[in-house]
């Protein structure tokens, strides 16, 4: 019934929308249409005022804060389409990383706030599928690899705004698909290449009168550059529109089935004799996920319209992953298995003893788990344009509400060791498959039912001062109810709740096109996830989130962010145009959550860890001719912990006797580079063939499991990118891409792993715990793009 109420919310649009019938001129779309043809476009530098919601846009020059827009002609800049390499190389302050070490499922680093794929990393971003809430509801995790590059229309990516809800304490990025309206025509792509890379996809749409439909599928497969590495990714988009002059209402659909084996992490010594070489495997990763949404845009009145949006999505994961064995061999108990180095009896579901395997081992753990969610939710809001006083002003205010149901499950078994491709193997390898259940809850199977509800009421106001003045005032109030279930006992059972109300003001004055300022401060929060309070016990430490205990609550993050800057346009000549900014951010957040380790080895838990800082600067240059286009942006980012708290780090070799390490102020956030670079070319050589180039660099940064900053950080690296295409004709476009042209060999995430746990027998005595993710070497892609 819950549900059914939520999408009755948007019927009240519908009298009007009959009424909207009597006059069938279309309207002219809110920007125009994109048709199939070639093009070649660099990031634009331009500024927009977004909302969660559609339709609801403030004058760009009038926004107080950094924001980066980036188009669908960016998407296949390098010539096959991919929105996450338009992040990578195009967006000032981002940097994708992978723990996983998949190409499809990577940390998007945002001023060292992170969305991330990966239970275990506390999420600092907010995404948005048009006007959806994006972020996974039982960890706030973003998978990546469930939107479809085509479809992308635009994507926006907001500094500090309160009104953009939980998780936004870094930024959020905005993703706008295309639809029938701004889309026509008919394209496919196909392309291959290195790591047996297979692809293709095509994307259709068509206005008829006041309709309009746009369809996208597409498919890859990749066997990757790391041994046990592929994707195989399917996906589908689809829109259904209609509007008149006073209206517009859209139904889409985003479907995919994705299928993923990512390495992870690898010890240096291993890396040093083969790059190609996985420490523990397989690692398998599927992810099944269908949106259906409603959304619509009204106008009531010549100042005053209102738009609104309905959901609902289900979203099935199942990792598995194969471990260092926390069991073995018990220390004076013969026959049996124990926890490691102890004589505590390993047990199965039935309270027995565990047997020891034939043949006395070697022996691994096979970590499963199971995320079933359904999550549905409503939005609406009103936007009005009425001066005030004579003066310009624009307020959106509205409400919202995201509801979730999810089954978690998840499961250790003990299986063997393969000593032939030094892998690990599902249990299926051990008799019966063996399922442990420690009688003290430390390694059980759990069952947990989760139900939040996240209810936000917000608003913004822009208010024009004088003609180059604005003022800016916005806040939003966020509550959190998150219920627990455990279906196997009541030790995960409880019920949190958490709520703040988030300010924000800004001013913007343009002095003209070539020169404006702005300046902003806004406070932010994000509530601990329904992964987080479940595992918050140092005494009961978790594999990544994969096992809950019941804790008491944690406190919910709060930031504080100033940001500040200049911006403008120049004209050197008529056919040539230069977008520069200088743009300033300082964040501090209060009771910051981190996932910190425990003394098992691969087990953590989530505490608060006192304040942080992330604070810097983003410095960008764009120049755009007849035949030029060309960027460059650095980042320069100061993350820091401003709290004094122990850690335990045991493979650490800086660590205490005990294995702890000290984290005091002023020590780096691991994973984040102080330097970011990245420039871009793209040169018309003549009127049929293009040739191009684009390039990222990053300083070091510290491991993870090094917060204290005692160990030598992670290299830097720098990576160069040449792409070509060639227009054969008005519909056929031949496109090349070589990534890692000069075979830099770069490390993407580091930490440590347990070595001595596992023998490889080309570096039988390898003893160094550093432990990296390495990049791809050196790759080349070619493919065809069709378009009518």
């Amino acid at each position: 019934m819950k549900r059914v109420a939520l999408l009755g919310v948007l019927w009240l649009l519908l009298p009007r929308l009959a009424w909207a019938q009597l006059d069938l001129s279309p309207t002219p779309p809110t920007s125009a249409p994109t048709e199939a043809q070639p093009s070649v476009a660099l990031p634009p530098v331009e500024i927009i005022g977004a909302t969660p919601l559609l339709g609801s846009g403030v004058d760009r020059s009038k926004v107080p804060s950094q924001n980066q827009v980036f188009t669908n002609q960016d998407v296949t800049l390098q010539g096959p389409p991919s929105y996450l390499n338009t992040m990578q190389y195009q967006a000032q302050g981002v940097q994708l990383d992978s723990a996983a070490g998949g190409p499809f499922q990577p940390d998007l680093s945002y001023h060292g706030f992170l969305a991330s794929p990966l239970q275990g990393t506390p999420q600092g971003i907010a995404v948005y599928l048009n006007g959806v809430r994006f972020n996974s509801p039982f960890g706030d995790t973003v998978n990546f690899d469930l939107i479809p590059d085509s479809a992308i229309d635009t994507m926006n990516l907001v500094g500090g705004n309160p009104t953009f809800g939980l998780n936004a304490l870094g930024g959020s990025l905005s993703i706008q698909m295309k639809n029938g309206f701004t889309f026509h025509g008919f394209e496919a792509d196909a392309y291959g290449g290195s790591f047996s890379q297979a692809g293709g996809g095509f994307q259709y749409g068509k206005q008829s009168g006041n309709t309009a439909f746009y369809i996208a599928a597409s498919g890859l497969t990749e066997g990757g550059w790391r041994d046990f590495q592929y994707s195989r990714l399917k996906q589908l988009y689809a829109d259904i529109g209609w509007r008149s002059n006073i209206a517009e209402v859209h139904l889409n659909i985003d479907v995919a089935d994705n299928t993923l084996e990512a390495p992870g992490t690898t010890p240096v010594q291993w890396l040093a004799v083969d790059p190609r070489a996985q420490f523990t495997g397989p690692s398998p990763i599927s992810n099944s996920y269908a949106l259906i949404s409603l959304n619509g845009n009204i106008q009531l009145n010549d100042t005053t319209s209102l738009q609104a949006v309905t959901y609902y999505d289900y979203f099935l994961q199942r990792v598995g992953n194969g471990d260092v064995a926390d069991f073995g061999p018990c220390n004076t108990i013969s026959g049996f298995l124990c926890e490691v180095g102890t004589d505590t009896l390993a047990t199965d579901r039935n309270g027995n003893s565990i047997p020891a395997f034939d043949g006395a081992g070697p022996y691994s753990d096979w970590d499963s788990q199971t995320t079933n969610t359904n999550g549905y939710g409503v939005a609406l809001q009103v936007t009005n344009k009425n001066e005030i006083f004579g003066h310009g002003n624009q307020v959106t205010a509205g409400v919202s509400f995201d509801g979730s149901s999810t089954l978690f499950g998840a499961t250790t078994g003990i299986g063997g060791l393969d000593n032939v491709s030094e892998n690990f193997i599902g249990p299926s390898f051990a008799p019966n498959g063996v399922i442990v259940d420690q009688a003290d809850g430390t390694d059980s199977p759990v069952r947990l039912g989760v139900s939040t509800a996240y209810y936000g009421a917000y608003f913004t106001d822009t208010f024009d001062i004088t003609q180059r003045l604005s003022a800016n005032v916005s806040g939003r109030f966020n509550a959190e109810q998150i219920d627990l279930n455990d279906m196997l006992g009541t030790g995960l059972s409880g019920n949190h709740s958490f709520s703040h109300f988030n300010p924000g003001v800004g001013l913007t004055y343009r002095l003209n096109p070539a020169f404006s300022v702005y300046a902003s401060y806004s406070i932010s929060n994000r509530a601990p996830t329904p992964a987080e309070l479940s595992c918050a016990s140092p005494s009961s430490p978790c594999s990544l989130a994969n096992f809950f205990t019941g804790d008491p609550n944690l406190k919910q993050v709060v930031g504080h962010t100033i940001e500040a800057g200049f911006r403008g346009t120049l004209t050197p000549f008529p056919t040539a145009k230069v977008d520069w900014n200088l743009s300033l951010f300082h964040t501090n957040l209060d009771d910051d959550i981190a996932f910190v380790q425990s003394v098992v080895l691969g087990r953590g838990f989530f505490q608060n860890v006192g304040a942080t800082q992330r604070q810097g600067f983003d410095a960008g240059l764009n120049f755009r001719s007849k035949r030029w286009l060309a960027y460059i942006n650095y980042t320069y980012t100061d993350a820091t912990f401003q709290s004094t708290f122990e850690e335990s780090s045991p493979l650490n070799p800086f660590a205490d006797a005990n294995g702890n390490i000290l984290v005091q102020p002023g020590d780096h956030l691991p994973g984040v580079p102080t330097h970011l670079v990245k420039f871009g070319v793209q040169y018309k050589a003549t009127d049929k063939w293009t040739v191009g180039a684009t390039a990222i660099g990053a300083s070091s940064q510290y491991l993870f499991g090094d917060e204290a900053n005692l160990d030598k950080p992670l290299p830097g690296y720098f990576v160069l990118n040449l792409n070509t295409s060639y227009q054969v004709t008005k519909n056929v476009q031949l496109f090349g891409l070589v990534q890692n042209v000069t075979n830099a060999t770069y490390y993407i995430y580091g930490t440590y792993s347990p070595t001595s746990s596992v023998t490889f027998f080309p570096a039988p005595n390898a003893s160094n715990t550093r432990s990296y993710n390495i990049g791809a070497p050196i790759a080349g892609f070619a493919g065809i793009r069709v378009r009518f």
